[in-house]
């Protein structure tokens, strides 16, 4: 019923999204610079269309992430969730580097390898900031970036001064304890109610995967995404930026601050929404993500991923 790369907890998910997330979920063998073996690569691919959409997840989380924005979207278009390199159930066991460069490479050769076409990249909180490094790097791969609540100027992971051991251990697993894990789930939503025991499931299955903590360890040592701030008036695409008004996580500022930076960007305000506007907010936030995908030119041909 379920994909073996999923840890066995994946039978207690109840809602049909996570269901039917957990029931696509494939991995594909990538081949990059990073080592003479092909990284294998956890992502969804679902739906049909010219120009594809590219999800990508927060710190320390996984596709799931996306499983109620990414109907809305498939519906649409061809729309892609991936397991950026060092988290969710993308392998941390081939790699030899858990860091933005890293993680950047990786989705250039999935790109490479499985999309070969301009794309609309969305990126969620820390998956803003990897979207924005990687739009900057290849920006013939991006033909729209949309940013959700997204991380860029805000400064790294607060536990990065703790990733020395044995600190390093305490950190991560304090970052694994249940009762942790649900307290931020509850700060990163508006309405808290969202926080369900299947949502529960959701944000820590990826935490039996071997190497979860090293990986965490190696990636938040590395400083993130912090040399990012500087760059981003550099953004050349089209670019929207949708953000929740009752952000506790990362607060609202940067929303404006990206406006600004961001020549000809858009910005959406999602009302009675926290940190998740594609958890909390799943719809309207795939509204403007499929008014940004309408507005794109299309070519003829109509891929598909099914």
């Amino acid at each position: 019923m379920f994909p073996s790369v999923l840890p066995v907890e994946v039978n207690d998910l109840t809602e049909p999204t996570s269901i039917e997330l957990a029931q696509h979920i494939e991995q594909v063998e990538i081949a990059t610079p990073l080592s003479d073996r092909p990284i294998p690569t956890t992502l969804v691919c679902q739906g049909a269309g010219a120009v594809p959409i590219m999800l990508l997840h927060g710190f320390d989380s996984s596709v799931f992430e996306f499983r109620r924005l990414l109907p809305h979207l498939a519906s649409h278009t061809e729309t892609w969730a991936v397991d950026m390199l060092g988290f969710g159930f993308t392998s941390r066991q081939v790699s030899p580097r858990f860091d933005p460069e890293a993680i950047k490479l990786h989705l250039y050769h999935l790109w490479q390898q499985q999309i070969q076409r301009p794309m609309l990249l969305v990126g969620a909180s820390m998956g803003g900031a990897a979207a924005i490094d990687f739009t900057l790097t290849y920006p013939e791969a991006v033909s729209q970036l949309v940013l959700l609540d997204s991380a860029g100027f805000a400064a790294g992971p607060a536990m990065g001064k703790l990733m020395v051991p044995p600190l390093d251990r305490w950190a991560t697993a304090f970052l694994k304890n249940p009762g942790v894990r649900r307290r931020i789930s509850r700060q990163a939503y508006c309405d808290s109610s969202w926080v369900t025991p299947d949502a529960e499931v959701c944000a820590a299955l990826h935490l039996a995967c071997p190497n979860w903590s090293e990986a965490l360890i190696a990636f938040t040592k590395s400083g993130g995404y912090n040399f990012l701030g500087s760059r981003i008036g550099d953004i050349a695409v089209p670019t929207h930026i949708v953000w929740g008004q009752q952000d506790r996580i990362l607060g609202v500022k940067d929303a404006t601050r990206f406006e600004r930076a961001i020549a000809g960007a858009t910005l959406t305000w999602i009302d009675r929404c926290g940190h998740v506007p594609h958890l909390e907010k799943a719809a309207e936030t795939a509204a403007v993500i499929q008014a940004a995908l309408f507005s794109s030119q299309s070519g003829s041909s109509t891929p598909s991923c099914l």
